[in-house]
């Protein structure tokens, strides 16, 4: 059983260690994206990046990018992953044009909750993408 305060101290580790960036035009919340940092490895992961489908092609998720970039920069990380399984093209051009480098693919990517059923495994073979982004040497 996890004590309360060691809860509460893990808790803080990771709310220092993170950040959540939202996008707002007249008003209205256009955009999101979290990042994650992760002492051991010293990277940040950015996590559920988001943007209204009405307000894509305009620069936001771009944007939001480079806040993630910066956050890693200013606070030392010596890289930047994520992991996606977008099958729209834009979504990859994106990251790439960002600085990422695609490291990798998994095929057959489950999500959190599937249960591998038949039809699962008939309409939802989902190909899971690796990006990295390096920014300095360790």
């Amino acid at each position: 059983m996890l004590k309360r305060e060691n809860y509460y101290q893990k808790w803080e580790e990771i709310v220092q260690s993170s950040c959540f960036w939202v996008a707002v035009l007249d008003g209205n919340v256009v955009g999101i994206v979290a990042a994650r940092g992760n002492e051991e490895d010293n990277t940040v992961e950015l996590r559920r990046m988001s943007v209204d489908s009405n307000y894509r092609g305009k620069g936001i998720a771009k944007a939001l990018g480079r806040k993630v970039l910066e956050f890693a920069v200013l606070n030392n990380y010596s890289s930047v992953v994520l992991g996606t399984t977008a099958v729209k093209m834009a979504a990859h051009k994106l990251y790439e044009s960002l600085g990422f480098k695609h490291v990798g693919v998994v095929e057959h990517y489950a999500l959190p909750g599937m249960t591998h059923s038949l039809l699962e495994r008939m309409f939802f073979q989902l190909r899971y993408h690796r990006y990295r982004l390096q920014l300095r040497e360790e």
